[in-house]
């Protein structure tokens, strides 16, 4: 049995005293009912992208990641395509709308916000988690007030069928969902036709040819961690909202003052690496933006929320340790694919002395998702230094900043 509440804090961040009541007492009551057991790891992510799109970013996905076209579901409403690296990572699973001005859940979540509604279909959805019995782990979660999609709901949203998934959270507006599958099995979606399309394998390819013509294959390694931004009341809500729904334990949370925010760390109970199954981080302003005309502090976290809406900010992937002419892997990764037109924020952030090196691209075209590179020296463990958050923090709020004022 597991002890979710034994593992070593991080950070520095300062909870309230309800968080650090109710943070032991949901991880001691999902440990006690079995519940800790029962949910394993993230076994995929759930991307949706605007019409036409899905083309450009498998490509763009098949250059800047590890991931390899493998299939597509061909359902009612959506081109669905799996994305793969192996059995060991989650799946990528991109959700293309076959019809422009459909309206549905996932899509009225993006109108509410002025740069959200720009790409009314594209959005980060949410995590499938794999269980042993996904019956019961729903039964349980339904005692606990939590609330999922119907059989029909999942039908109206083109959803497999072999998924169980939360309504979204009012918290970070993503789902969380279950698929049951032994250790031993293989993953299979019960959803739509399954071909291979001409189109989705030739713009994978172009992806794959040019990452290994830049030479940069062998040095992109899978997932390392997600990051969700939320509203600073938010904060700890989301944080335990998680912790319930998964299998995951707090890590701990750090204090980014000079950005005037926190970045919050949860990660597998299993020890497993972030390859298998990735980190989860929410970020979150310190101070709630109707009170900064006081203090005028800088506000990134929460001026992307209320632009795009509580999401998915990035995901990080790590860059494998090691030198290429005469410079860390990172750099020249970075320069790399920089090279083919993709855009970075900034320099990298960090050093072998910190024991990390970070850096954000500029958010996709085709997911608004940004994607990060880290590489760590050395074996090293820690999940972030201080200083590479504020300058990545700083540089993706300046290029979100200029998005924002253009609204108004």
């Amino acid at each position: 049995m597991f002890d979710s509440n034994s593992y070593q804090r991080f950070g520095d961040k300062q909870n309230s005293a309800f968080f650090e009541e109710y943070l032991f007492r949901v991880l001691t009551e999902r440990d006690r009912c079995g519940l800790t057991d029962m949910i394993g790891g993230i076994e995929a992510l759930l991307i949706a992208v605007e019409p036409g799109k899905s083309l450009e970013y498998i490509a763009e996905l098949a250059l800047m990641t590890p991931y390899h076209y493998l299939v597509t579901l061909d359902g009612p409403k959506h081109m669905t395509h799996v994305l793969r690296i192996d059995m060991n990572s989650p799946d990528i699973l991109l959700r293309e709308i076959k019809v422009p001005d459909y309206t549905d859940l996932f899509r009225s979540l993006n109108d509410q916000y002025p740069i959200g509604a720009r790409r009314p279909h594209s959005r980060y959805l949410g995590e499938i988690l794999r269980v042993t019995d996904r019956l019961d782990v729903v039964a349980m979660q339904q005692e606990r007030e939590f609330r999922f999609l119907t059989m029909g709901q999942l039908t109206e949203l083109d959803l497999p069928l072999n998924f169980s998934v939360s309504k979204p959270s009012p918290y970070t507006q993503n789902v969380v969902g279950y698929m049951e599958r032994s250790s031993e099995g293989i993953r299979v979606y019960k959803h739509g036709v399954s071909t291979i399309m001409a189109d989705a394998q030739a713009a994978y390819e172009r992806g794959k040819i040019m990452q290994e013509h830049i030479g940069v294959k062998d040095m992109l390694m899978p997932i390392d961690h997600l990051a969700t931004r939320v509203y600073s009341q938010n904060r700890e809500a989301a944080l335990l909202e998680y912790l319930a729904l998964s299998s995951y334990y707090y890590w701990g949370s750090y204090d980014i003052k000079d950005q005037n925010s926190s970045t919050n760390v949860t990660k597998n109970v299993r020890g497993d690496p972030e390859s298998m199954s990735p980190a989860k981080v929410f970020t979150a302003n310190n101070l709630p933006y109707c009170v900064n005309h006081l203090d005028k502090l800088p506000s990134p976290t929460e001026s992307f929320v209320r632009n795009y809406g509580p999401r998915l900010h990035h995901m990080a992937l790590t860059v494998t340790d090691g030198q290429t002419n005469g410079m860390e892997n990172i750099d020249f990764v970075v320069g790399a694919i920089a090279s083919q037109g993709k855009r970075f924020l900034l320099d990298t952030v960090g050093s072998r002395e910190e024991g990390l090196k970070q850096i954000f691209s500029s958010a996709s075209d085709f997911s608004s998702l940004i994607i990060e590179y880290v590489q760590r020296f050395d074996g090293f463990q820690g999940f972030f230094a201080r200083d590479n958050v504020a300058h990545l923090t700083f540089a993706a709020g300046l290029e979100e900043g200029v998005q924002a004022k253009s609204t108004e």
